[in-house]
């Protein structure tokens, strides 16, 4: 109703401007020149509520509703011009009202419209965040279209590297240089700094984001240019700095025909195809064209998930090749030697473990039977059915490990060393011949350190800490990691499947490693936070220091042995580590599995370090029986 009488008034008003600008003078009707400012009203509001334009919620007004307005005054026009013709007939009113009159209404009316929408704007702006969006191209132009509708941000700038942009405007928004940001930021107390820079080198993007992280503001960042090429952007679009920005260095660069030189148009099987490693390697395997991947994992729901996602991507890609979920544990011999029997897999990956510490601290038993056994039913499989080669993903914990993951994990590395190491087949499998007559399998193993945004990452907790409002929890000030992502682990995994020969051991050159608390602090200051501590009491978050958890150490390690040797890859080292000849190797493992189906600790403690002389096993009295006596602090820690 508000409107409508606006828009009356707004006929009466175009009727005097019309008559003031033909006559040349200041408009006072008289006579029949009162029907006109009468007529103006009477026909305009109809036609608009025939048009809808009272239907539309102004606070989103743009193009489509001038179209309509527009649309409605012309069809006001021409019912007003028969009007004027009979004044013009009867009293001798000017003709050109009939044009003046509409073109000054529209005016009117598509200026109210403006008004009103950037009225509301600014209201709703007050309790908005204040953005910066970095990148004055194509993408951040299409975000700042995307928040001028979406009301959710107010936008105060741009940024960018090219000088010649600096002090020029996208849409009366003005472009600044990266080193004005700090000034600007203070000034405007600015929230949140967009990265609008999908094709920016990854070197690039972390200088940027070094650059920015002193500001108490959060970073945020776009999807990549594939996900942006519908030429469609929405705050929906906007998510946190990828784990990339968070690990501070290039990744690892694929490499397609090394990737591709032992999958393509081959059955491929992968173990614990549900977890965070096992999933990535089915992704990237199915991008090299095997004609099936296996995908064994004991959990019905990973199985389900990771078989549903591949099925899509297979179907998108436009690939032929099938995908199996199979259901089974690597702890079952007779299932996995009928897998490999039924689907004559030419490359096994197994990447099925139990890898959280503290849980496999507490249940040890268990562990060394799906660590150490799994490994051994598995490697038996595949010499008994000509499996070409297989690759283990073992861990930097197996380095003089102080916990009995690192252990279980070190041994099933010697398992498969010393498997590699005898002329043929240890095992009676009660077909000799058969056996001969099948290819010898490689053997490989691949160590590496801390993936980012895996299931046992310290980044999702440390994401929801910050969320709400902390804590963030860190065991100890010195521990200190090396980190990859996800995708970079799972490239050396593939790697060392194509390079390797029989008893390879292959470690990632990732760099220097990072400190936990350091990892802390870069991700409560790129959130938009401060930290709370001694120097900055006021802060937002504090760290706090829970102690380091039963066999966790300070700092990892990635090499036992001496003069490692590089590979074809740069990242890529080639391990030279002892091991016992599988008599002996397989005699004190029989050991250690007897202790583990037992259950006593003592003896499993005693058969590890045989088997493992660096390990060193904490004090009972320092371990915990169960991670379930206090779920919070374990939470906390892990």
């Amino acid at each position: 109703m508000v409107v409508i009488c606006l828009d009356l008034c707004l006929a009466v008003a175009a009727t005097w401007m019309a008559f003031t600008l033909r006559l040349d003078t200041w408009h006072r009707p008289v006579g029949m020149e009162w029907a006109v400012y009468a007529v103006a009203p009477l026909l305009s509001i109809p036609v608009f509520v025939k048009f809808g334009l009272y239907r539309a919620i102004f606070r989103y007004t743009g193009l489509a509703a001038i179209l309509a307005t527009s649309k409605a005054v012309a069809i006001y026009g021409l019912l007003f011009l028969p009007a004027v013709i009979a004044l013009y007939l009867w009293e001798g009113i000017p003709r050109s009202l009939s044009v003046l009159q509409p073109l000054i209404l529209l005016l009117l009316i598509a200026g109210s419209r403006t008004v009103a929408w950037h009225w509301l704007a600014a209201n709703s702006a007050r309790t908005t965040n204040r953005l910066l969006i970095y990148g004055a191209g194509s993408a951040g132009a299409q975000t700042a279209a995307a928040l001028a509708s979406a009301q959710q941000y107010t936008l105060l700038g741009f940024i960018d590297d090219d000088e010649h942009k600096a002090g020029r405007t996208i849409n009366r928004v003005s472009v600044m240089s990266p080193a004005a940001v700090p000034a600007f930021a203070s000034r405007f107390a600015v929230t949140d700094i967009l990265l609008a820079l999908p094709s920016a080198s990854r070197e690039r993007r972390n200088q940027i984001i070094e650059h920015l992280s002193a500001l108490p503001v959060r970073i945020r960042t776009l999807p990549g240019l594939a996900d942006l090429a519908s030429g469609r952007v929405t705050v929906q679009d906007f998510r946190d700095l990828d784990i990339e920005d968070l690990l501070g260095r290039p990744p690892v660069a694929p490499d397609p025909q090394l990737l591709a030189r032992k999958l393509a148009h081959q059955v491929v099987l992968v173990t614990g195809a549900g977890g965070s490693i096992g999933s990535e390697l089915c992704r990237q395997i199915v991008q090299q064209g095997p004609s099936q991947i296996l995908l064994v994992d004991h959990s019905e729901f990973a199985l389900y998930r990771i078989h549903m996602e591949l099925e899509l991507l297979v179907r998108r890609s436009g690939l032929v090749m099938r995908t199996v979920p199979l259901l089974a544990s690597v702890c079952n011999f007779d299932r996995i030697s009928e897998i490999c029997r039924a689907y004559k897999p030419a490359s096994v990956y197994h990447a099925a473990a139990y890898k959280h510490v503290p849980m496999v601290e507490s249940n040890p038993g268990e562990a060394v039977i799906n660590n150490v056994l799994g490994t051994l039913n598995l490697a038996r499989a595949a010499l008994k059915w000509g499996v070409d080669s297989f690759v283990l993903v073992s861990t930097d914990k197996a380095v003089r490990p102080t916990n009995v993951m690192g252990a279980t994990k070190r041994i099933a590395e010697q398992i498969l060393q010393s498997l590699a190491d005898c002329g043929a087949s240890p095992f009676d499998e009660g077909n000799a011949e058969h056996s001969k007559s099948l290819p010898k399998t490689r053997f490989s193993m691949v160590r590496f350190g801390n993936v980012l945004g895996s299931s046992g990452s310290v980044v999702p907790l440390f994401r929801d800490q910050i969320a709400n409002g902390g804590p963030v929890t860190v065991t100890d000030p010195e521990v200190t990691r090396y980190f990859m992502t996800i995708p970079e682990a799972v490239q050396l995994v593939l790697y060392a499947g194509a390079m390797a020969r029989s008893g390879d051991l292959f470690v990632l050159d990732m760099g220097a490693p990072v400190k936990i608390v350091d990892l802390a602090k870069r991700m409560i200051t790129l959130s938009g936070r401060t930290v709370r501590d001694e120097f900055r009491p006021t802060g937002d978050i504090s760290i706090t220091f829970t102690g380091l958890r039963a066999g966790e150490k300070r700092f990892e390690e990635l090499l036992i042995g001496e003069n490692p040797m590089p590979t074809e890859h740069p990242r890529i080292i080639l391990a030279r580590e002892e091991f016992v000849e599988w008599p002996t190797c397989s005699q004190r493992v029989q050991r250690l599995l007897e202790a583990a189906r037992s259950g006593e600790r003592d003896a499993i403690v005693d058969a590890l370090r045989t088997l493992v002389p660096g390990y060193i096993a904490r004090p009972t009295a320092e371990r915990p029986d169960t991670v379930a006596e206090q779920p919070e602090v374990a939470l906390a820690r892990h």
